[in-house]
């Protein structure tokens, strides 16, 4: 059978179940084709609420999923493959952190997007990559902890000089593999083009960027900017969904180490069988918990906007 045939199986599949199909950015070309939304796991968690669809599959990575179950109780999430976790998001536990605030209890625990539901429900606010500078400036509090990914944080307390933002040494194994090296020979090979760069990269890497944003941020830019050609500095599909989108335009990635192995564990044909509901994990989630990690999402909305 062929991509395609396959594709259009699924579609077939999904309609004739009424299941609605996320995709994650960094999925594959040919899953995010059948997909009915992709994006970044916040904004495909949001839009799961309100679709009509019972059923949603989420191609992703585990606390993907747990977050649209979250915000979405009601419908049957499930996770299309089991083994898809993120590494950033299991570093840190729920004691860890409870031990943290209990040395300073007046500090605020911010949470990015990516962990657990069992952490987020001790975290106080909860952001994403692109609105966590907004949101930590509209935040009261002065004193903040933020986790679990130290990259992205020292961006944040580099762009919050107002904020005392105390962090814990943690992060994306797959940006962390990117090194200045790489961002300079990248440079040297295509001295046209504008290096644009996800915060979860290290400060020495982030600090070369001409834009530095979230995955969605990265897309947009590269798809409105009148510049030709582009180093993609976050995980490679990225590079793929860009050079697809924008034919007319050359994407470089700026290493080719830059991918995600828990992105990547989805295949197409484990979408078909999650159609047809021979492959996959239903999330569930009780509903004390679920809604103590809920809080922290709502204050994100109240902060953001």
């Amino acid at each position: 059978m062929t991509v395609y045939e396959l594709q259009q199986k699924i579609l077939d599949l999904k309609k004739e179940k009424d299941i609605c199909i996320l995709a994650h950015s960094y999925e594959a070309r040919e899953i995010s084709e059948i997909a009915d939304f992709v994006g970044d796991s916040y904004a495909l968690s949001v839009k799961a609420k309100s679709v009509p669809q019972k059923t949603v599959i989420m191609c992703g990575v585990r606390f993907m999923a747990e977050t649209v179950k979250i915000l979405s109780p009601q419908k049957k999430v499930i996770l299309a493959n089991p083994d898809a976790g993120c590494p950033m998001a299991e570093q840190m536990d729920k004691e860890l952190i409870e031990q943290l605030k209990s040395r300073d209890p007046n500090r605020a625990v911010v949470a990015y997007i990516n962990t657990t539901t069992d952490l987020k429900t001790i975290c106080d606010v909860c952001v994403t990559s692109s609105s966590a500078v907004k949101i930590i400036n509209n935040m009261p509090e002065k004193d903040i902890l933020f986790i679990p990914d130290i990259n992205l944080g020292t961006y944040v307390a580099n762009q919050c000089p107002n904020k005392n933002i105390k962090l814990v040494h943690g992060g994306c194994p797959t940006h962390c593999r990117v090194r200045e090296s790489n961002v300079l020979q990248a440079k040297k090979e295509h001295p046209n083009a504008l290096f644009l760069v996800h915060p979860e990269c290290t400060p020495d890497v982030v600090k070369h960027a001409d834009y530095v944003g979230s995955t969605s941020g990265i897309m947009d830019y590269a798809k409105k900017s009148s510049a030709k050609e582009f180093i993609i500095g976050t995980e490679n599909s990225i590079t793929e969904h860009l050079q697809y989108d924008c034919p007319d335009k050359k994407f470089y990635p700026v290493s080719k180490d830059l991918v995600c192995h828990n992105m990547k564990i989805t295949t197409l044909p484990e979408v078909y069988l999650c159609c047809g509901g021979e492959f996959g994990e239903e999330i569930t989630l009780d509903e004390e918990t679920r809604l103590k990690a809920e809080k922290c999402i709502n204050k994100m909305i109240e902060y953001g906007g």
